[in-house]
């Protein structure tokens, strides 16, 4: 069978451009109404999207007044979409700093049973500096004190998800048994961390364990991935370090034994797409323009742990010396780093790199017709920079009815794109092996 191209969508606020919620195409309703998510995955589901993501974030953003990032608690929303929706796979993020292992493993079990196994976790260490005040921390942990943590977190949720074995229910009412209590362990975990008995107080669910899914790109992150990711959401700025990426986390996955093909590299795009590129154009600085640069300035300074940047002046070109050393940085390093890349490569100003960052945060933004858009994907796609994309449409739903009607459809006709599910779970759309049980 063909390698086949795949397509999450990343639902954030309105849409991932900064001012989306102020533009006229955005959904009227309120970032806290359900029915606003449901109605996204149940598009992008018609769509036959491998998957949906929502992120997080465990603390009120500085820039509230002029920029809503606020959303539901992801864990929660995917349990109502796993009832509003029926094939789609379903992916929320959840912290190893500040989430107990067992409530993490009891949670994700329980919606993988829920959705009958369409469920992914993104892994996340948190970084920000006023999440740690949310939590009771003095103060922030370093990026090596959060990296070291998450692998014995990793440890002890695979262990409670692997506690039950597949054939441990019977569910017999006739002869009384319920359940082989033989084919259920403790776990006995105790490191330096946690502390944790088991076995879980779940059945295994269908997947065995729902799809771990990572962001991270720095370099501790990278060998984190390759230990322990199946897809991996990635910033990349430009199909060069795109491909070096691909080919540097392959070779990583493979150096830890794993099968390559069992790991998904998923970059982030961010289309504006109209029929003409100078329409496409057009929509594009129409959004740039209901921005506010000094927004951005903020999130800029919380992206490099709280750098003032208020002493640039926005129409000067940058230099790598105008930013803080990246390994300096406790907070996510692996953004910090692509920011720097781009910023020694084009020697923007601070104005049009905040407008480039207004796009998408610092993945890659781009515009046009739906041909070349469809030209882009593929391109990346049989070029070895990507195994399919994180679609992060700049305005919700507008921009992603625009993909799903024109772009999808063009890729189907190339033979990249099913044009049916074929799969009832995250795993199988995703063509991952289901984790063997004891």
């Amino acid at each position: 069978m063909a390698r086949q191209l795949h397509l999450n969508l990343f639902i954030h606020a309105r849409g991932h451009h900064e001012a989306a919620w102020r533009h006229p195409a955005a959904s009227p309703l309120a970032l806290t109404d359900i029915r606003y998510y449901s109605d996204l995955a149940q598009r992008a589901e018609a769509g036959l999207f491998d998957s949906i993501f929502l992120a997080d974030q465990l603390a009120l953003g500085p820039d509230v007044a002029h920029a809503p990032r606020m959303w539901l608690e992801p864990i929660t929303v995917l349990a109502a979409l796993s009832g509003a929706t029926s094939r789609i796979g379903l992916i929320a993020t959840c912290s190893t700093t500040y989430t107990e292992p067992y409530n993490l493993a009891r949670q994700y079990a329980s919606l993988d049973h829920m959705s009958r196994g369409r469920v992914g976790w993104n892994i996340v260490t948190s970084w920000l500096a006023t999440a740690a005040a949310n939590y009771g921390d003095a103060g922030q942990l370093s990026h090596a004190d959060r990296y070291a943590r998450a692998e014995e977190y990793m440890q002890v949720v695979t262990g409670l998800w692997d506690s039950w074995a597949d054939d441990a229910v019977v569910d017999d009412r006739a002869s009384g048994l319920y359940a082989h209590a033989d084919r259920i362990r403790r776990i006995d975990h105790a490191g330096p961390h946690y502390k944790v008995a088991g076995p879980l107080n779940m059945p295994r669910g269908p997947q065995g364990r729902p799809v771990f899914v990572q962001a991270g790109s720095s370099e501790t992150g990278k060998r984190f991935a390759a230990r322990h990711a199946e897809a991996v959401f990635t910033a990349q700025m430009e199909k060069a370090t795109a491909r070096d990426f691909y080919a540097e986390l392959k070779a990583l996955a493979a150096a830890e034994g794993r099968d390559p093909d069992q790991v998904l590299i998923l970059p982030g795009l961010s289309p504006v797409i109209a029929a003409t590129e100078a329409e496409a154009e057009r929509l594009s600085r129409e959004l740039n323009d209901l921005s506010d640069p000094e927004v951005g300035r903020s999130r800029l300074s919380g992206r490099f742990g709280g750098h003032d940047f208020s002493h640039l002046p926005l129409d000067r070109p940058l230099s790598p010396e105008d930013f803080p050393d990246p390994a300096t940085v406790e907070a996510a390093r692996s953004r910090t780093e692509v920011i720097i890349g781009l910023v020694r490569r084009e020697k923007p100003t601070l104005r049009q790199l905040l407008g480039y960052l207004a796009g998408a945060r610092g993945h890659y933004v781009t515009t046009g017709t739906p041909e070349r858009i469809a030209d882009l994907i593929e391109d990346w796609f049989t070029d070895g920079a990507a195994d399919g994309f994180n679609v992060m449409p700049p305005v919700l739903p507008s921009m992603l009815d625009v993909f799903v009607e024109q772009v999808v459809p063009l890729l189907q006709k190339r033979g990249l794109f099913r044009t049916a599910y074929e799969a009832n779970t995250l795993r199988g759309h995703y063509g991952l092996s289901r984790p063997p049980g004891f």
